[in-house]
């Protein structure tokens, strides 16, 4: 069945309209089923796109209101939530992390900074003890044993994707230096303000609103001889399956590395008063200099799980192999299965991209980074 694409493109965007439009008759495994786009410059909405369907059967519509797991794009959201504690002078990325949660610093964690923490050189990328899926939604759970656990290296001299414990890692800095939790902070202090559809913990009555995620057409391969230790603690204990965020339980519980539910339009709009300089429609989310400071490069080694070099700064990714289009500086964050969100300071573009169909791979998804190639071409 074909997918009706609805929302607007603006005069010298319409190639970005074509790109999205052209997802939902791919003929491989990255074939839309459901799909949002958004695209803001300076303070202007340019694309606004929706299409296709919410269950993989084909029977719901996609609504711009559409909301769905976006996994690890959630991370670049928590990134934001610390950047904004760091403005207003309750969080400082140079001070250890035992400044604001004195527990963290057992087992040789003392001097860790949280600096190192954001940008995965902490040496916690998993669980050293085996978890079960009602312990890791359980915040004390984790944080208690993130909190007692030795780092797998010197902090600072390597850096591999934490996959989950990160959000945990920084929620609980956030939960310490604002006295709520990272989904009220959100909600509070940056979603509600700006009339941003993103949430971590979704309430219950948003439930008719969210689209299911569809497993990857392709498994993606896995071989577990092949990984770093590093690499494969992350994302072993638990094990995390695609459809997972298809459960109530995880909806609900605050994983602020990967259970953020949002819409496209949510996500560009966050990244819109980062792309403005922390301000939009007269809603000052942070001051300029504290977005560059989050954005500013700590670490340019090479991933040792993700393989890449992602030039890592606080929460965020810079753009070195060009993800996010052109430009080097252009910063944001992706999720497994293809969704992400950017900005980029120099143009003032903002863009967020949320889907239900997954694609497998954990960074490069053809459909992202098709999208941002149109985005910036129209410029």
């Amino acid at each position: 069945m074909s997918a009706t694409i609805g929302g607007f493109a603006a005069p010298g965007f319409e190639k970005v309209r074509d790109r999205f439009a052209a997802n939902f008759e791919r003929d491989d495994a990255y074939r839309e089923v459901g799909a949002s786009l958004a695209v803001w410059t300076g303070e202007t909405l340019v694309v606004d796109l929706w299409g296709g369907w919410r269950d993989a059967a084909e029977t719901t519509p996609w609504t711009p209101d559409t909301l769905v797991n976006v996994w690890s794009t959630t991370k670049g959201v928590t990134a934001i939530a610390v950047a904004r504690l760091v403005d207003q002078g309750r969080l400082d990325y140079e001070a250890p992390v035992t400044r604001y949660w004195p527990e963290f610093g057992a087992n040789g964690k003392a001097a860790i900074t949280i600096s190192q923490l954001l940008s995965h050189q902490a040496g916690l990328p998993g669980f050293a003890e085996p978890i079960t899926m009602a312990e890791f939604y359980d915040w004390e759970s984790v944080t208690t044993r993130l909190a007692a656990q030795a780092p797998m290296w010197p902090p600072g001299t390597k850096n591999s994707y934490h996959a989950m414990t990160f959000g945990f890692l920084a929620g609980e800095l956030i939960r310490r230096a604002s006295g709520r939790s990272v989904g009220a902070y959100l909600a509070e202090e940056i979603a509600g303000p700006l009339g941003a559809d993103i949430f971590i913990g979704l309430p219950q009555t948003l439930e008719p609103r969210v689209a299911p995620l569809i497993a990857p057409r392709i498994a993606a391969p896995f071989d577990a001889a092949a990984m770093t230790p590093e690499g494969l603690i992350a994302v072993s204990n638990p094990a995390m399956e695609p459809t997972l965020p298809n459960d109530r339980a995880w909806r609900a519980a605050e994983i602020p590395a990967g259970n953020g539910q949002a819409t496209a339009r949510g996500l560009a709009r966050l990244y819109a008063a980062m792309a403005n300089g922390g301000t939009l429609e007269g809603f000052q989310l942070m001051r300029r200099e504290t977005v560059e400071a989050m954005i500013a490069v700590q670490t340019e080694r090479v991933d040792l799980l993700l393989g890449i070099a992602p030039h890592w700064g606080h929460g965020v990714t810079r753009n070195p192999i060009g993800l996010y289009g052109p430009h080097s500086g252009t910063f944001g964050h992706a999720g497994w299965g293809g969704s992400f969100a950017c900005a980029d300071l120099g143009t003032g573009i903002a863009i967020g991209y949320v889907l239900n169909q997954m694609g497998e791979r954990v960074v490069g998804d053809p459909r992202s980074s098709g999208l941002c190639e149109a985005v910036f071409t129209c410029l």
